[in-house]
């Protein structure tokens, strides 16, 4: 997905990347997922995973891996780290003022039991909190849509913001992009 925003292409609809994904498998790419889910994915219900974009992603030669949160950090069943983990990712290359800043990392696939997300970017409140700014395709389409209004009003937002009292599933898995594979690296990411 991320080879196709760079190169200015279309997001291809879930059929198509259910291809690329078995395309991926018979290039060689993650054997093992391949055999559980019997080498097909498409026209299946079967959900599309932090290891199934992974290794989509790896096929069309983008630099990324998974990272785990098997357990909660903090109090009440929160991941306080997977928060820091993100705020350290977007504010590795930054760019301008203090109140907003800007930074050219791609978003990150987030993924609980049973649903993904796309993380596109996190706030850091006055007091430290943390917030981190979601699409989430379980959002109604009509309030997404608010977003793209210049009137937008602030509680707009809201369907946007994620604090760690929000993520209190067991566990969570993130893949995040790091760069472009050169076609030598891509060779050694097989099997």
């Amino acid at each position: 997905l991320f080879a196709y925003i760079i190169s200015g292409m279309a997001v291809p609809c879930i059929p198509k990347i259910q291809s690329m994904i078995e395309d991926a498998w018979n290039e060689g790419f993650d054997p093992q997922g391949a055999s559980q889910l019997n080498n097909k994915l498409q026209g299946t219900k079967a959900w599309i995973g932090a290891c199934e974009i992974y290794t989509l992603l790896t096929s069309l030669r983008v630099k990324c891996r998974i990272i785990d949160f098997h357990k909660s950090t903090g109090p009440l069943g929160t991941h306080p780290r997977l928060f820091e983990w993100i705020l350290n990712y977007y504010s590795s290359e930054t760019e301008g003022t203090p109140k907003i800043v800007c930074t050219s990392k791609p978003p990150i696939y987030l993924q609980h039991q049973g649903h993904s997300r796309t993380v596109v970017g996190i706030e850091e409140k006055k007091n430290r909190t943390l917030c981190l700014l979601v699409f989430d395709p379980g959002c109604p389409s009509r309030e997404m849509q608010k977003l793209l209004k210049q009137d937008m009003e602030a509680s707009s937002l809201r369907q946007l913001r994620k604090s760690v009292g929000n993520l209190k599933h067991k566990q969570y898995q993130i893949v995040a992009v790091e760069g472009v594979l050169s076609p030598e690296e891509k060779v050694v990411s097989i099997g």
